[in-house]
């Protein structure tokens, strides 16, 4: 009997120093885990330091607008890419070089559009087979309202910049829009508007995708280039800028 009492006791004892260090050890682990934790951040925190050019925070995709659009200039279709590139291509050729004009190429384009189906409604009835099928088109009264609701809004917000650097109030944006059009009358000088338009259009369906495929290159660099605009602007600003009187923004 007293044998048995005494394992009865050892084994009480062994499994209250079991649980004792069972709970050393949690909380050891607890501990050490919430110690890695503070040491190494979340993904997420990594992720937000990121910098990402003009700070943007969603994916080339989605700040082209998405949809189709953003897929003809991120090349996601190449062959509907292609095709819109090479007609911009061939209309830039047929007037920049070859010197066709555009009233012209519209009034042959529809002689002969309309000397085909007239041809055609008239031997349908010869050789036994249907006429054209000429669809009605017609222009919505939605699609006309909205562009020039469109147009409207840039337009009114265009004479809104226009108004505020005409009053002396913002130095820095006539600044910028001075820059803008000198830069802009410079370009005009090498080129006509056609050319211009032409390589803007090229640059819009290269750049984006170029972008998109080296951007964790390309933002370093501009975060590096955006970092020394800002300490060159701010040394402008110091010496040039503060140094001119401006008109109080807060007009009575």
């Amino acid at each position: 009997m007293a044998d048995h009492s005494g394992d009865e006791k050892e084994s009480a004892v062994d499994s209250v120093m079991e649980k004792i260090t069972e709970k050393f050890h949690g909380d050891d682990s607890l501990s050490s885990s919430d110690s890695d934790d503070e040491k190494s951040p979340s993904p997420s925190s990594v992720k937000a330091k990121v910098y990402r050019l003009f700070g943007r925070e969603k994916p080339v995709h989605k700040v082209l607008g998405g949809g189709k659009p953003a897929d003809v200039l991120l090349w996601r279709g190449k062959k509907i890419s292609g095709g819109v590139v090479g007609v911009a291509t061939a209309i830039w050729v047929l007037f920049e070089l070859v010197e066709y004009h555009l009233l012209s190429l519209v009034c042959h384009i529809l002689i002969l559009t309309l000397a085909i189906l007239f041809l055609w409604s008239n031997a349908s009835t010869f050789i036994n087979k249907s006429p054209p099928e000429i669809p009605d088109v017609a222009i919505s009264d939605d699609i006309v309202l909205g562009i020039v609701s469109a147009l409207r809004i840039e337009i009114n917000r265009a004479l809104s910049v226009f108004r505020d650097i005409a009053s002396g109030r913002d130095f820095k944006k006539f600044i910028y829009v001075i820059a803008g059009l000198w830069l802009l009358s410079v370009v005009g000088n090498w080129c006509n508007f056609l050319t211009l338009f032409y390589i803007c259009f090229v640059l819009l369906h290269t750049l984006p995708v170029l972008y998109e495929k080296y951007e964790d290159r390309v933002d370093p660099l501009a975060e590096k280039a955006l970092a020394e605009f800002k300490k060159q602007y701010a040394v402008f600003d110091a010496k040039v800028l503060s140094k001119i009187p401006m008109k109080d923004k807060k007009l009575a």
